[in-house]
């Protein structure tokens, strides 16, 4: 039986200008009205067999606010970002130009003394493949949008630069799936699939 993995961005906990690495900030208020609008629409996600979420706070009151109840899933937690946690892009290009760029320009490196993008990407991709087959195989999964990225990433086996090109905004949903290494992208609303195995 097939499993179907719907991952939940969380809400925000500050300006998508001000992004931090690792960001372990509650809700803001906008984030709290973000929520509030979404509910609605992501509320029957809750009807899912198994319910997770990150460790970071914001992923947490996301999914408490939309009635899931989630269990925390260490494994759905952020990329190690090492020395730059907390800060922005900006301010570790600020720091150490040349360690940024080769992050940017490497999967396999990890400049910052913390996790490789491909560690990252094998991490989530693990968690996805080991989730167990429930009487329906439905699951929704909160999480920060780099963890979807990665989840993404793995599920279809694209390079590790896709990363880089997927946008996954505050309370967007997207689903995949599938079983331990052969998954689909399902795209909601229409009849549009895309799949890579």
């Amino acid at each position: 039986m097939a499993l179907r993995v719907t991952f939940v961005a969380a809400a925000r906990s500050s300006s998508l200008l001000a992004e931090r690495f690792e960001d372990d900030r509650p809700l803001d208020q906008a984030g709290w009205d973000e929520v509030l609008r979404a509910g609605p629409e992501l509320a029957p996600l809750a009807a899912a067999e198994l319910r997770y979420c990150s460790i970071a706070p914001r992923s947490r009151a996301t999914g408490e606010a939309l009635g899931y109840t989630p269990l925390v899933q260490l494994a759905l937690r952020d990329c190690d970002m090492g020395r730059w946690r907390g800060l922005t892009l900006g301010e570790a290009m600020a720091r150490e130009p040349s360690e940024v760029d080769a992050w940017l320009a490497d999967p396999a490196a990890s400049p910052h003394g913390g996790e490789s993008l491909l560690a990252f990407v094998s991490r989530v991709g693990g968690w996805l493949d080991t989730r167990p087959v429930g009487d329906g195989g439905r699951i929704v999964a909160v999480a920060e949008p780099s963890v979807i990225r990665a989840a993404l990433v793995y599920a279809l086996k694209a390079p590790p630069s896709t990363y880089w090109n997927i946008d996954v905004r505050p309370l967007s949903a997207v689903t995949v799936t599938g079983l331990a290494g052969r998954w689909t992208l399902r795209v909601e609303g229409g009849p549009t699939q895309v799949s890579r195995t």
